[in-house]
């Protein structure tokens, strides 16, 4: 297992629904030689989609891990006599919104991305969240145009998208050769020639040859805007570029393109179709040869638990081992399998780690390599290398784990708050505690669905990021738990705020024969200071009005309090509270009666807070033909949506708007009608925002109901 980790990759694969990541893993794994068929998408035989529900909708659900060894460098298709196996650990994520957290933590720990796009659609909106994720962990990627076979496929347009709508430095690396069914292969633009691919033996054979006569302007064109932009980076390059561009290199360009390419400065674009088998090999020379390897990148930072100081771990095998849990999952055959990423040291298997969340030692029973639903065990793991364990009692998403004598957190993920639920309840009396058990297991594996008991009503009520995760959540029951519900209506999730500042005195007293209870307390309560989530709290009593010891009951009682808003019960997610004054009693008070005293005093001064009902705002973009723009637009406004913008995009319009999301239940099928079928949409989480009075009344007495 010892490998230089100089060759190792860890890449993930990230796009817009449908832009063809798995069918690209598949022929990753094809030609790299882990598989010697090719799984198909469309025929639900995917190696990587590897969930029943995966297979049947044709998307992904879970980011899968992979691990394959690639031959690099080459020449005209085979090994040259100096070629290193490349080891890579691939992660396939999901494109769908409501997956977005698969995206996220998959980000967290890889070294370098290659981002699709369709030829035809180009940037799409799910393309921007996922580029946007990609620009906050500071991940260099490779954009690679794929669907080159398609009617209406255009490299360069999709460059330009990238260019202008992502706000990044593409630059084309390659030019296609003959587009839509006419599509042969590429120029190498580097290399200043040109592959046209073998149709027979799955595109794994090519010839090299002259750049065609119709194209060598335009490749010549495109090549000095290459050595242009990497002369620009590299300031050695530059004054050769000055005297004369042809004195440049390939071995130049090359180092000069991998250090922007790490830089971030510079994103090559590739083409290909990895339907028809082209342009797939080509990627992956490019990812050994631009993307980083762990060494490459910064050493991982993180916190001392035990002195609270920062620390640095490299990727080194003879540091101390450092890990990053990122994503758990349940698996029938080894149970709880917890996948991460290894910084530092080294792991081997039957050892004890750190878990520093919750301190407590751990014992690793084996360590596997994934290759998707499968696993093979192996004896250790080092830094730099991604794998999956099994043995641990407690472990979640985004835990650190380390060596005991060396603790170290390393900077977890942050997930968003689900923004809809639905109450469900087991078909047959007999299956209460199999759902139980069942929705528990999922929630581990998942940072974004969450399970709660409605205290009034008593109903289990889960909660996710859209409609089409909650269905997968039940289907998912159904299946792998073999349990049946019944589902009740989507309920939004709303929150509750307060938007004023309140002065308010709360004594509380009870005398029932013997010791009595009594506490008082001062405080004003105000909206939390920007950026903080959760309850603020300060105390600025002088002298012992209040004894010390008292002070955090009054935090606590707040902090619970805040589960259950004034208005409606929804959750308050932040606030201030400074507490100013208060007496005792030397025998009735104690910390029971000063929680007590807080929570009612929450309740009185919410209320002349200005307590407001908040809603979850989406960002919806609408892709539609022009003709029925207008009946689309009037739509959004009857739901009382804000549209903020509209542009064309590959010959149809594009209406982005913020709305509601309790308007837009069904909205799926309401634009099907309203489009016959024509248009599309994508909504994703944007923000809460104060609910109108007329329809805060409606959910508060809903909720009263």
């Amino acid at each position: 297992m010892a490998r230089d980790l100089k060759y190792t990759r860890n890449i993930g694969i990230a796009a817009h629904i449908d832009a063809g990541k798995t069918t690209t893993t598949e022929r990753v794994l094809f030609y790299t030689g882990v598989s010697h068929k090719i799984g198909e998408v469309h025929d639900g035989a995917s190696t990587m989609d590897w969930m029943e529900q995966e297979a049947e909708r044709g998307i992904t659900i879970t980011s899968a891990a992979t691990t394959c060894t690639w031959q690099f460098p080459t020449e005209n298709g085979k090994p040259t006599a100096d070629a290193k196996g490349y080891h890579f650990n691939i992660i396939d994520t999901p494109g769908h919104v409501d997956f977005t957290v698969e995206v996220n933590r998959s980000l967290r720990v890889l070294d370098g991305l290659v981002f699709l796009f369709s030829a035809v659609d180009g940037v799409e909106p799910q393309s921007e969240t996922n580029w946007r994720l990609a620009d906050n962990y500071k991940v260099p990627r490779i954009g690679f145009v794929n669907k080159m076979d398609r009617q209406g496929a255009n490299f360069l347009a999709v460059c330009q998208q990238v260019k202008d709508m992502l706000k990044s430095n593409a630059v084309p690396i390659v030019l296609n050769i003959g587009d839509e069914a006419d599509f042969k292969g590429i120029v190498d633009l580097v290399k200043n020639r040109a592959i046209i691919w073998h149709d027979d033996n799955y595109g794994s054979t090519f010839d090299i040859v002259d750049i065609p006569e119709e194209l060598k302007e335009e490749a010549r064109e495109l090549r000095g805007k290459l050595i242009e932009e990497v002369a620009a980076y590299d300031e050695n390059l530059l004054e050769k570029y000055m005297e004369d561009e042809d004195s440049i290199t390939e071995e130049e360009v090359h180092a000069a393109l991998r250090a922007a390419v790490m830089d971030m400065s510079i994103i090559p674009m590739v083409c290909g179709s990895s339907f028809k088998n082209k342009g797939v090999q080509f990627l992956l020379d490019a990812v050994c040869r631009y993307l980083p390897s762990p060494v490459d990148r910064e050493n991982i930072i993180g916190t001392n638990p035990d002195t609270g100081e920062e620390e640095t771990r490299k990727p080194d095998a003879k540091a101390p081992f450092s890990a990053l849990a990122f994503k758990i999952a349940t698996d029938p055959f080894v149970g709880r399998l917890a996948f991460f990423r290894a910084y530092s040291g080294r792991l081997d298997a039957g050892s004890y780690v750190l878990n520093n969340r919750s301190g407590k030692k751990e014992r690793i029973s084996r360590i596997y390599q994934m290759h998707s639903n499968k696993q093979n065990a192996i004896d250790y793991i080092e830094a730099g290398d991604i794998g999956a364990a099994v043995g641990f009692k407690d472990i979640k998403t985004g835990d650190t784990l380390s060596d005991e004598k060396h603790p170290i957190v390393l900077e977890s993920m942050d997930f968003p708050d689900p923004v809809i639920g639905i109450a469900v309840e087991p078909k047959t009396k007999a299956d209460v505690d199999k759902l139980g058990m069942a929705l528990a297991k999922l929630a581990e594996e998942d940072p974004t669905f969450t399970v709660k008991t409605d205290e009034a009503s008593g109903q289990t009520v889960i909660s996710g990021m859209g409609e089409l995760h909650l269905d997968i959540i039940v289907d998912r029951l159904k299946r792998e738990f073999k349990v049946e519900v019944n589902q009740g209506q989507p309920q939004v999730e709303y929150k509750e705020a307060i938007t004023a500042t309140a002065d308010h005195r709360e004594v509380y007293k009870k005398q029932s024969g013997g010791r009595g209870k009594f506490a008082d307390i001062v405080f004003t309560m105000e909206p939390a200071d920007e950026g903080v989530t959760g309850l603020q709290f300060e105390s600025i009593i002088k002298g012992g009005n209040v004894p010390k010891e008292f002070v955090p009951s009054v935090e606590k009682g707040f902090k619970e309090a805040m589960k259950n808003g004034p208005l409606a019960g929804y959750e308050m997610d932040a606030m201030k509270i400074t507490l100013k004054d208060g007496s005792f009693h030397p025998v009735d008070s104690d910390q029971l009666s000063f929680e007590l005293a807080a929570k009612m005093g929450y309740k009185a001064a919410a209320k002349a807070a200005r307590a407001v009902i908040m809603e979850p705002m989406m960002k919806l973009e609408v892709l539609t033909p022009e003709e029925n723009m207008g009946d689309i637009v009037g739509d959004l406004n009857r739901r009382r949506g804000q549209v903020n913008d509209m542009s064309d995009r590959a010959g149809s319009k594009v209406v982005k708007a913020i709305v509601p999301l309790s308007e837009m239940f069904g909205y799926v099928t309401s634009l099907r009608t309203l489009s016959s079928g024509r248009a599309t949409s994508t909504m994703e989480f944007s923000h809460y925002a104060e609910t109108p009075s007329n329809i805060a009344e409606e959910v508060i007495a809903n909720a009263k109901g």
